[in-house]
């Protein structure tokens, strides 16, 4: 196979924003919000370009505390993203988020890391930063929705158990779906990178199991314990 990867000039990328300059200005004539969708595709390419140098400068260094730091601004940030639906009290809700979220997480990063690819020495960048970040994201998304659930389920005087198992089950649609989903609908990103990479489809469907399971265990555990945790929470919220 060919296992030369195409390169992307600047200019031809150019031709990707044509489409995208469309629904702005759909968006613009429907008069809805076309400020907040130039500012998150503005943010994604800042974002984006600046993730590009900064990773450059980490794969290089190859040191375990930068990739240790890497992997705590992760959880951090995560963590309070998570609770980005929840209005009141969100800084007191967010050690419960917190915890969740760096336990979930970690479980299965330790799983991967060290059973699965069984990387040596485990801190490879190359490997645990783009690892880590799907497992926190998809964490981070699976909490958020679990916690607005929560929030408006006991608003409307449901009872806690009941509240919680409704949330956990709509924390966990995405998910589902995108299992139910993959390669009948889509072929997900890491599967569809290594296939324009040159990776033998045999083994990139392999990648792509670990990485189908890592999310749906990882967004479960996360979400689990953050229910848990944030019973007393909730509880007093609403008494």
């Amino acid at each position: 196979m060919d296992t030369s990867v195409i390169n992307i000039p600047l200019t031809n990328l150019a031709f990707a924003s044509l489409p995208a300059l469309l629904v702005i200005y759909v968006l613009m004539k429907w008069s809805l919000d076309a400020k907040n969708a130039v500012y998150a595709i503005a943010r994604m390419l800042a974002q984006l370009l600046l993730v590009g140098y900064v990773l450059t400068f980490i794969f290089a260094s190859n040191s375990p505390w930068i990739v240790l730091t890497v992997l705590s601004v992760m959880v951090f940030a995560s963590s309070w993203i998570a609770l980005g639906t929840i209005k009141d009290n969100r800084i007191e809700l967010y050690k419960h988020s917190l915890f969740s979220i760096a336990i979930g997480g970690s479980i299965m990063f330790v799983v991967v890391i060290l059973l699965v690819l069984e990387i040596d020495p485990w801190y490879k960048p190359q490997y645990t930063i783009p690892i880590a970040g799907m497992i926190f994201a998809n964490s981070m998304t699976s909490v958020s929705l679990a916690a607005e659930r929560l929030d408006v389920e006991l608003s409307r005087k449901v009872s806690y158990l009941k509240a919680r198992t409704i949330s956990l089950q709509t924390s966990m649609i995405p998910v589902i779906n995108s299992l139910f989903a993959v390669g009948l609908v889509s072929l997900p990103g890491m599967m569809t990178g290594q296939i324009l990479s040159g990776v033998s489809p045999l083994i990139a469907s392999r990648y792509q199991i670990m990485v189908m399971l890592m999310i749906f265990a990882s967004s479960g555990i996360s979400t689990i314990l953050f229910l848990i945790n944030s019973q007393k929470f909730f509880s007093n919220k609403y008494e």
